[in-house]
C-alpha cells in the first residue's frame, strides 16, 4: 500500500506539464496569427499608398506636363501617412517621329532608408512594400 502513495501526484505534474507545453504552443500559434494579420493590412495600405503615387505621377505628367525623374511624397490620408512613396517617370520619344511614351513607378514603404523607397540597406523585421508601374 505505501508503494502507491505519491502516484497521483506524479500522473498531475505530467498533466501540468503537457498542459504547460500546450498553452505555449497555442499562444505562439495566435501570436503570429496577429502579426501576419497586421502584415497583411500593412501591405494591403502600402499598395494603396503606391497606388496613390502612380495617380500623383499620372497627374505630374498629364496635366502639368512635367515628368519628374524621381519624387518622394508622404500621403495625407491618415491610415497612409506612416508611407513613403517615391515616384520615378521616364521618358522615351519615339525614333520615328511618333508619340513619347512613358513609364511611371510608385514605391511605397513603411521603413524608408534616407527618405527614399526602396528600402535595400537596413528594411526591419516589419518592413513592407509596394510597387506598381504604369506605361501609357
Amino acid at each position: 500500500m505505501k508503494r502507491q502513495l505519491g502516484f497521483a501526484i506524479v500522473t498531475a505534474i505530467f498533466i501540468l506539464v503537457v498542459l504547460a507545453a500546450l498553452g505555449a504552443f497555442i499562444l505562439n500559434v495566435s501570436t503570429n496569427q496577429h502579426i501576419g494579420s497586421a502584415l497583411d493590412v500593412q501591405g494591403a495600405r502600402a499598395y494603396q499608398a503606391a497606388r496613390a503615387g502612380i495617380e500623383w505621377g499620372l497627374y505630374q505628367e498629364l496635366q502639368l506636363a512635367s515628368c519628374a525623374a524621381s519624387a518622394t511624397f508622404t500621403p495625407t490620408a491618415v491610415t497612409l501617412s506612416s508611407y513613403t512613396v517615391t515616384v520615378t517617370c521616364a521618358a522615351t520619344a519615339d525614333a520615328s517621329g511618333g508619340p513619347t511614351s512613358y513609364i511611371i513607378q510608385a514605391t511605397a514603404c513603411n521603413q524608408p532608408s534616407g527618405g527614399l523607397c526602396p528600402n535595400t540597406t537596413t528594411p526591419g523585421d516589419l518592413y513592407v512594400e509596394r510597387r506598381l508601374t504604369v506605361a501609357f
